[in-house]
């Protein structure tokens, strides 16, 4: 099934599935992290993500761009790069702020744990490696992600204990592109 599914630069046509994608897998990632009920910051991700994914198709020449996975004609998963966020700069006292950031890495749960967020991943630093660029960063709160980026990326640049909280600790990642490839 996984053969099936398209890699590519999102279009206009794309939004409401990819917004569906935002909306469905940030409450769902919420939720199995025992937070479902933090409902404005569950709002205020999803807007979050909405607006940068907007950002991004309307302004094609700036530095901030997704890619998608589809499934007939569907978006099942997402993936950006651009300029460090908030949290990166906060929790590194701003050493990163020059590198971009993986991000936006969301996959409908009914297609979680199939490869879609690898074959994202995958494809996104192939892309920047095509674009020359030689580090990326990435972060998380969550600990089921956190889980995953500590197999697939070793060992964090910087945790920042209790960040989101009592146990909620913030990791973020600086990683060399040619490692990846």
């Amino acid at each position: 099934m996984m053969d099936d599914v398209m890699i590519i630069k999102p279009t206009k046509e794309d939004i409401k599935s990819a917004y569906d994608v935002f909306e469905v897998s940030i409450r769902d990632a919420f939720e199995k992290e025992g937070l479902g009920d933090l409902k404005e910051d569950i709002l205020a991700e999803i807007e979050n993500k909405r607006n940068l994914f907007s950002y991004s198709l309307d302004n094609k020449d700036l530095d901030v761009f997704f890619l998608v996975a589809k499934l007939d004609e569907r978006v099942i998963g997402t993936i950006s790069f651009g300029p460090c966020g908030t949290d990166i700069k906060k929790c590194t006292n701003h050493e990163l702020d020059a590198i971009g950031e993986l991000g936006s890495l969301y996959v409908l749960p009914h297609y979680q744990g199939q490869g879609v967020g690898s074959i994202l991943i995958h494809a996104m630093i192939k892309h920047l490696h095509e674009l020359g660029i030689e580090q990326f960063c990435l972060d998380s709160g969550y600990k089921r992600a956190q889980r995953k980026w500590l197999r697939k990326f070793g060992e964090p640049y910087k945790i920042v204990k209790d960040y989101w909280g009592k146990d909620f600790d913030h990791m973020v990642w600086l990683c060399k592109v040619n490692d990846y490839v």
